[in-house]
């Protein structure tokens, strides 16, 4: 459907998707601010952006909640306070070519077409690829830092921000406006980027992907130390919420940040006609790989701030100012070997390594291959596969780095390909545990998943320090103190291998407390290389003590007795998420239960004859569980965690005498006494169902701080809406 006109699509082939786009642009509005990894170039985004908007365009009334074309961004990652913005930070409309550009200067003349003698100037300045941020300053003085988040809602880094240079702490001159938002970029330097790589090399650490991802994690470090050890830098070159213009204009206005004491873009200037504004991005364009850091682009804005006022926003981005993206930067190689990567889900992932070349001032020497179709360029039938591409050992490829950040291979010289070269044979065993690797059936489409993964969930090391970070997370067995850090620490110490060892962590309480503290030592040394500064009267590592150990054993101590849904959901298995382990647990009420159950199942011809018919589940679940528990490696792991780990069998608590037994159920907003999955489970063991969304069907909301849309359709409706405190009571759990 994805390829299909808008004007074809009917109405309720468009509300699916619109379904469709919404999920898969939140997935990669995650992936690039939250996570720091895009996995597609700003082109292909803004394809889907552009689809997602013209058929809510032509569907008015099909326009989702959760539209991409709502929002900016992603929400704010866990682990910093949240701040709202005053002046919501938005993203820029795109243009890819000097046409686009050109529209964008004639759709403003048409706007202010009745001002006859009306001049209209336009600002023209690199993009710099960076981490947004706005600053807040009363007074003069900094008093709050945040990232741009979802455009609305950022993260509280205040402390991290000022630990860079950049970024007065105090405003310098005179004339700023009692309160004022100054917004710019986060980066980090080639240079610095170089620097920070080798030193992570030198002492086995990270191997780090590029500038703007690094500049990313940097600025989300706990540890603002961490942050001052990276020598960031920052660019003014806007504003949000503000008691006063800081200038008439766009340009005087940035000019007026330099005086205040910031870094602003020497490559800024104000220009009049659209031949001007092009000459400059190609201006720039040239001068891109010797500026010492990463630009994508050229951003444009009307220059006048009344100008910019009258002619306003639309669908979250200002009519004003418009984005000129560069044209992917490419460049020809070898492929000298290609090796294979298994990942998180076990995903067996190819990888081509390059003869290192420089493209867009970076060096290429990887490349991913996606996966077993792509690799092959095609199917079995000898036919070609959309995207695929034939990459073998020994080819010369054309390669790019999609959005200039992921690079890719374009084509392969099939006209430089070596006599000898073979297609590759993509492996059916996973290389790092031995398990077999398979391609599942989507039971949907009934055909084989691209992806070939590893089966061996428990006892393959690539998968086993996620699967640990899973094990702990919030919505499994919820481990205070024991987060990704402190787990990719113990991983790598050979403190934890695997989940059971977390629950006999005590037991090696020395080794903890020495791995505890050559982290931190080694902090100290990146605090001391920041500052020039060197330590007096260091204490041994034997001296050192942790207070906190007491608390995190104690923390261990109080997950052996997990509820059995969080305890299934806990485990790693694919397909099997938070609704469905709850499902499973309600079906099948203790672990051993399920364990027999699913040992019989892996063991049938047709899982049918044994695995219950249950409504929630299908044919990927069961064959998820199949490989799971049919899998022998898997059993010694299993059987050493419930040594330890003893979930409590689930039962439904009250059902026919329950208030909200039978009731449909609506959680929205902030719940602030338990989580949402907490309170979904405990809905659920009361005989209540839980819903995503308010209909008429719905029985109850229960809305804390924050209830948006949701709240006011269960007005509009007239349903029952109580707060947190009202729901506790209701079901016998007020205090």
């Amino acid at each position: 459907m994805s390829e299909r006109p808008v004007e074809s699509l009917s109405e309720s082939e468009a509300a699916e998707e619109l379904k469709r786009l919404a999920a898969e642009i939140a997935e990669h509005d995650r992936r690039y601010h939250t996570e720091d990894a895009p996995t597609i170039s700003d082109a292909e985004y803004d394809a889907l952006a552009r689809r997602n908007l013209a058929i809510e365009e032509r569907f008015p009334d099909l326009v989702r909640e959760d539209s991409p074309s709502r929002r900016v961004g992603a929400p704010p990652a866990e682990g910093f306070a949240k701040v709202r913005h005053a002046v919501p930070m938005l993203s820029l409309a795109k243009a890819y070519t000097d046409q686009d550009v050109a529209d964008f200067i004639e759709r403003g003349r048409r706007f202010f077409d009745r001002d006859r003698d009306l001049d209209i100037a336009f600002t023209a300045e690199p993009k710099i690829d960076g981490l947004s941020a706005s600053l807040r300053y009363e007074n003069g003085v900094l008093v709050q830092g945040a990232t741009r988040g979802d455009g609305a809602v950022g993260e509280d880094i205040t402390a991290n921000l000022k630990t860079i240079a950049d970024i007065p702490k105090t405003l310098k001159g005179s004339g700023w406006p009692e309160v004022i938002e100054i917004r710019g970029e986060v980066y980090m330097t080639y240079a610095e980027f170089e620097a920070l790589k080798a030193r992570s090399a030198a002492i086995g650490g990270l191997d780090y992907v590029n500038p703007r991802n690094t500049a990313a994690g940097s600025l989300r470090q706990k540890d603002p130390a961490v942050t001052a050890s990276r020598n960031l830098k920052f660019f003014a070159y806007a504003w949000g919420y503000t008691t006063a213009d800081p200038a008439p204009t766009q340009y005087d206005s940035v000019q007026r940040f330099a005086e205040w004491g910031f870094k602003v873009s020497p490559l800024m200037v104000r220009a009049k006609s659209i031949d001007e504004l092009i000459a400059h991005y190609h201006r720039i364009e040239e001068q891109r790989s010797s500026l010492g850091y990463d630009i994508d682009g050229v951003v444009y804005k009307i220059d006048q701030l009344e100008l910019q006022r009258r002619w306003g926003f639309v669908t979250g981005e200002p009519r004003w100012a418009v984005a000129h993206k560069f044209p992917a930067e490419q460049a020809m190689t070898t492929v000298q070997k290609i090796d294979i990567q298994v990942g998180r889900t076990g995903t067996l992932a190819p990888v081509a390594r390059l003869a290192p070349v420089t493209v867009g001032g970076v060096v290429v020497e990887n490349v991913t291959l996606h996966n077993e179709d792509y690799i092959k360029g095609f199917d079995s039938n000898g036919q070609p596969i959309r995207d695929g591409i034939d990459v073998r050992i020994g080819d010369t490829v054309v390669i790019q780095r999609a959005g200039d950040v992921i690079p890719q291979i374009v084509s392969v010289v099939i006209d430089m390909r070596p006599a000898d070269a073979v297609p590759y044979e993509f492996p059916h065993t996973c290389p790092v545990c031995g398990s077999p690797a398979t391609r599942e059936i989507n039971e949907k489409t009934g055909k084989e998943d691209s992806r070939r993964r590893c089966t061996g969930e428990l006892i393959c090391a690539a998968q086993a320090v996620e699967g640990l970070r899973h094990f702990v997370s919030r919505g499994a067995l919820d481990i205070e103190g024991l987060g990704a850090e402190n787990i990719d620490l113990f991983f790598n110490a050979g403190l934890v291998k695997t989940a059971a060892d977390i629950f006999t962590l005590k037991d090696r309480r020395p080794a903890v407390t020495k791995a505890l503290a050559e982290r931190r030592e080694e902090q100290a040394r990146l605090r001391e290389a920041a500052s020039g500064k060197t330590r007096k009267n260091v204490r041994s590592v034997e001296e050192r003590n942790y207070e906190g150990l007491d608390k995190l054993f104690a923390a261990i101590d109080a997950r052996r007795e997990p509820e059995l849904d969080r305890f299934i959901f806990a485990l790693g298995i694919r397909h099997i998420g938070e609704t469905t382990a709850a499902v499973l647990a309600r079906q099948f009420s203790t672990i051993e239960e399920l364990i027999r159950v699913g040992k019989e199942t892996a063991k049938a011809e047709d899982p049918h004859d044994v695995f219950p018919s249950i409504n929630g589940i299908g044919d990927t679940v069961i064959n998820a569980l199949r490989d799971f528990f049919g899998n022998e490696r898997n059993d010694a792991v299993l059987d050493a965690l419930l040594a330890q780990v003893h979930p409590k069998p689930y039962v439904v608590e009250i059902s026919a005498g329950s208030e909200v037994s039978g009731k449909t159920v609506v959680f929205t907003g902030t719940l602030e006494k338990m989580t949402r999955s907490e309170a979904k489970a405990m809905a659920e063991r009361l005989g209540a169902k839980v819903a995503g969304s308010v209909s008429a069907k719905t029985d109850l909301v229960v809305a804390g701080p924050g209830a948006g849309s949701k709240l006011k359709t269960a007005t509009d409706l007239g349903i029952e809406v109580i707060d947190e405190d009202t729901w506790l009571q209701r079901i016998g759990r007020g205090g």
